[in-house]
């Protein structure tokens, strides 16, 4: 499907949908858990649907129980062996190696997209360490063994998932365990949305500086309902496009407490100099006196190619640093993201690992490869709010991977002449 964007900077109300991280988690415990339970999730993305077709193959069921429900029956007994469509999710995939190890089960992980070719590698040797065996076929994992307790020694630095799928899978084993991470730990907010999900769910453990310690034998306990908060990474674009609009753009419902690493865009855009009014939950963004700024995203990696768009139309340079992770996601995005913005007539270098960007007040016109990468896409919607011309967008459907609603909800704002 391509989309044919008209362009000009864009005015009204949106209403995010929920998050995907928190839903990915709170799907996971509650299918663990021995109590059935609703969960309300507003919006569902194809990586949602990955982590719900894992689980139900581990023995969980999963039923609309109403608009923005699901009633969640948990993993039951079943067959020892089972295959788990993992889609182009790195956080489902991450996440249920361990899991379907700690139950025992034989499980074969199907990928698409890029997602074999992104490193799975330290995963598979620490679950090496600890009775499992992993082998690569094609484009399959093949996962056989049951996961042992014991020490987990995992570097911070390559994922922030392999950690949270050991806190998933480690309280469901015989014996006590340690997972110690050496190195600089990057990510770190999406391991709090991990720490948050299982203590709200019955699971404890002692963190000391870098070590987490879990005790064994432990039983999920799922409150009977729960609510997916609204997706910090989903509201960037909309809030970068806000930045660029005189009239502005309003998100609601907004949980300003939330664990998400992604709410630091609140700051980042404030530090670009953009305009925010923020009133329960409700925030208010417009257009102010937009200034180059250096944005460390190193806790924020997925941010870059929507702070990017919005770095193109502030004046002077804005340079992202600390971003070479973005080189292993379903692009990579630092060359995607400068190819998208060059295309349009922006000035955008690559670096080992960030870009630099020099602001110009308009763009121009093209047609974008998002090299189906639905934070391309949405990227380059964003972008078009100071284009002078159509930006053009073949394969746009690449969004359904996590906002399926963008080009409705894009398409909903009034274009300011």
């Amino acid at each position: 499907m391509t989309q044919t964007i008209v362009p000009g900077k864009r005015t009204g109300t949106v209403s995010i949908p929920s998050s995907k991280s928190v839903a990915h988690r709170l799907l996971i415990c509650a299918a663990l858990s021995h109590e059935c339970s609703t969960l309300t999730l507003e919006g569902m993305s194809k990586d949602i649907s990955a982590t719900i077709s894992s689980l139900t193959s581990l023995g969980a069921e999963f039923e609309n129980s109403a608009k923005n429900e699901i009633r969640i029956s948990p993993v039951k007994g079943s067959t020892e062996v089972c295959s788990l469509c993992c889609g182009e999710s790195g956080s489902t995939l991450r996440f249920m190696m361990p899991v379907a190890a700690a139950l025992g089960k034989k499980a074969t992980f199907l990928m698409s997209g890029l997602l074999p070719s992104r490193p799975h590698d330290v995963l598979i040797n620490v679950l090496g360490q600890h009775g499992v065996r992993v082998e690569k076929i094609g484009d399959t994992l093949v996962s056989e063994g049951k996961l042992t307790a014991g020490t987990f020694e995992v570097p911070g630095n390559i994922s922030s998932q392999y950690i949270s799928g050991l806190l998933f899978a480690l309280p469901l084993l015989e014996g006590d365990s340690i997972i110690d991470i050496y190195g600089k730990i990057e990510s770190s907010a999406y391991i709090g949305m991990t720490e948050d999900a299982i203590k709200a769910f019955g699971i404890n453990f002692r963190k000391e500086g870098n070590k987490y310690f879990i005790p064994g034998r432990q039983k999920y306990s799922a409150p009977s309902h729960f609510t997916a908060e609204k997706d910090w990474s989903n509201a960037a674009f909309f809030l970068c496009m806000g930045a660029m609009s005189d009239k502005g753009i309003t998100l609601t419902g907004m949980n300003m407490s939330s664990r998400q690493g992604d709410k630091k865009i609140a700051d980042i855009l404030k530090q670009f100099g953009a305009d925010i009014e923020i009133a329960d939950g409700d925030i208010h963004i417009k257009k102010g006196e937009l200034k180059g700024i250096t944005v460390d995203a190193a806790e924020i990696p997925d941010l870059v190619p929507t702070i990017s768009a919005l770095a193109q139309g502030a004046s002077g340079t804005t340079r992202i640093i600390n971003a070479r992770r973005l080189r292993f996601k379903e692009s990579d995005r630092l060359k995607t993201t400068a190819h998208m913005l060059n295309t349009l007539g922006g000035a955008v270098t690559e670096t080992e690992d960030g870009l630099i960007i020099e602001g110009k007040p308009e763009l121009g016109a093209g047609t974008i490869d998002p090299a189906n990468d639905h934070r391309i896409a949405m990227s380059a919607a964003v972008a078009s709010c100071i284009c002078t011309g159509d930006v053009i967008i073949p394969g746009s459907e690449c969004v359904e991977k996590s906002y399926p609603d963008f080009w409705r909800d894009f398409y909903s704002l009034e274009v300011m002449q």
